[in-house]
């Protein structure tokens, strides 16, 4: 039903062309004061998107975000504190 995507951060040169990075994936944010954008790729064309990507004139470095892979669940192992905290 959904299709995986993976973050991409791309450090540019000119903002107003970044626009055209529309074609490889989802735009999401454009940073005008620090010259950025983050946008989403098919997980499954990563690779090429940021080998083609990285051609680009105005692009200075692409970079891969790592947020799928960070672990969101999380367990209390450990001892409740909060009694400690009452009054």
């Amino acid at each position: 039903m959904f299709v995986e995507r993976s973050g991409i951060i791309v450090w540019v040169n000119d903002t107003k062309a970044a626009r055209n990075l529309e074609r490889f994936g989802s735009v999401h944010y454009i940073s005008k004061k620090m010259h950025y954008v983050a946008m989403y790729v098919h997980t499954t064309k990563l690779e090429e998107a940021m080998r083609n990507i990285q051609k680009l004139p105005y692009v200075k470095k692409v970079e891969r975000s790592y947020r799928n892979e960070i672990k969101t669940e999380y367990s209390s192992d450990g001892p409740d504190k909060s009694k400690f905290y009452t009054l």
